[in-house]
């Protein structure tokens, strides 16, 4: 289930009509590790992390040292992960973040998005 920060971060990912990404998307082959969102052509994920200022599961002992091992893992199979939080998310630059992670995997590939509408033109500005 989507957590309150996760849907306002969805809601910014439609309004600037960036390409639609993976909700829950299990990215390892045998464990059942899952990123928040994930766009899987261009291996970007992003993980929402709540419960930062109120000792939740991601900030103590055990959750914090299985989501260390889950992200280790995630850079060997070569994704590129952004751990955002509220604050991050609210002000808006966490969606920044990710459009220009997106844009510079894109020129980086070579490749065009394969989902969305978002196209960049020669200043490096979405449109």
């Amino acid at each position: 289930m989507a957590s309150k920060l996760e849907a306002e971060f969805a809601l910014q990912v439609r309004a600037l009509k960036l390409p639609a990404p993976h909700r829950e998307f299990q990215f390892h082959p045998t464990r059942k590790w899952r990123f928040d969102f994930a766009w899987p052509e261009h291996d970007l994920a992003v993980e929402v992390e709540g419960g930062g200022w109120s000792q939740g599961r991601h900030t103590r002992g055990k959750g914090f040292s299985d989501d260390l091992k889950k992200y280790s893992e995630a850079m060997r199979l070569g994704w590129l992960v952004y751990r955002c939080d509220a604050a991050l998310i609210r002000s808006g630059e966490a969606i920044q973040v990710v459009m220009k992670l997106l844009e510079s995997e894109t020129k980086r590939r070579g490749n065009k998005v394969k989902s969305g509408i978002l196209n960049f033109s020669t200043s490096g500005r979405a449109n």
